[in-house]
């Protein structure tokens, strides 16, 4: 798959985020576009706002912003001398700031840096070992968390939602050497998937691999299509790959962008429970080591009280909300 890449000018990197349910106030994304090119990334609407399809252009044309780190710079000088530094800024809300373009033009390490010089706390998603390459940075800035977005140890699945992505196996690895050299690291269990990833044994599995590995804290979060993009594109691999899945995912979230609370409910508490046996979870189902919580960002336009949509005939258009989270 032939990739291309483009700068973009940017005239800010560090974003003030202003929705309230989102527990943090600043964020940084320093790609537009996600190379890992996830079939359930609800980031995969952005690339409207760049007049860029949200089909596979969205893993296909990456956009980086040029200079990120002397705009970061300059924004945190600003606001040093307003005396309103951030006191957490969440790495990686919309796409993977670990994704193999990082590897060349190495923006998120040049905005790591700068937090790391200002003092600003901050914490990392990614699925990609990449970060190890960041150890030095981690370890001695002021990181609350790297959190590692896993959802599945099942390789069938993970090559089928996710296929450019790391494996998990080398996810796991990563968490426990990051874990090994002190860094606080979490594990986002999200998306589950239902009738696929939402079982009793398959977090068992992934909360033993956890544990071993040295994660202090997990989230669980089940699969949300906040947009009509993003639940066009995942039902056909779903259909590609799952068919007989199809009418039962259309039934859960024919009404909303996911699914209604007594499927949710249940499947949250049998799952937790299995983190919980093994001290990765507090009692009340909230992770042990916390970050701020779940760094997972929605587009509130498409959220849970929006108009009805079959995933079984052509959507209805959903102007998607743009936050300023890029």
């Amino acid at each position: 798959m032939k990739r291309i890449t483009s700068p973009i000018a940017a005239k800010t990197i560090l974003n003030p985020v202003r929705a309230p349910s989102m527990p943090f106030r600043w964020s940084i994304n320093p790609y537009r576009g996600c190379q890992h090119g996830c079939s359930f990334c609800y980031a995969r609407s952005t690339h409207l706002f760049l007049d860029q399809p949200a089909d596979d252009t969205f893993q296909r044309h990456i956009f980086w912003k040029a200079g990120a780190p002397d705009i970061l710079r300059g924004q945190l000088e600003r606001l040093a001398r307003l005396g309103k530094l951030p006191d957490h800024v969440a790495i990686g809300t919309a796409t993977d700031p670990y994704q193999p373009l990082e590897a060349e033009a190495r923006l998120t390490r040049g905005c790591l840096e700068v937090l790391a010089e200002f003092g600003v706390p901050f914490s990392v998603t990614t699925r990609s070992p990449l970060v190890l390459r960041d150890l030095d940075i981690l370890r001695a800035a002021p990181a609350k968390a790297v959190n590692i977005s896993l959802h599945t140890l099942d390789t069938e699945i993970w090559r089928r939602f996710e296929p450019a992505s790391p494996p998990p196996r080398r996810r796991l690895e990563a968490a426990g050497r990051l874990a090994e050299a002190g860094v606080p690291v979490n594990v986002f269990v999200a998306p589950v998937l239902p009738y696929l990833t939402d079982s009793a044994e398959a977090a068992a599995e992934l909360a033993e691999a956890c544990r071993e590995r040295g994660v202090r804290g997990v989230m669980v979060d089940v699969l949300e299509l906040a947009a009509p993009e993003v639940k066009v594109w995942f039902f056909s691999v779903l259909r590609r790959h799952y068919p007989e899945l199809a009418p039962l995912y259309g039934r859960l979230y024919h009404r909303s962008s996911r699914p209604p609370e007594s499927y949710r409910g249940p499947v949250r508490r049998r799952m937790e429970a299995e983190f919980a046996k093994r001290g990765l979870l507090k009692s009340d189902g909230a992770p042990r080591s916390q970050s701020g919580g779940a760094e997972r960002l929605r587009d509130p336009a498409c959220g849970p009280d929006a108009a009805p949509v079959s995933a079984c005939e052509p959507l209805a258009a959903c102007a998607p909300l743009q936050l300023t989270l890029f």
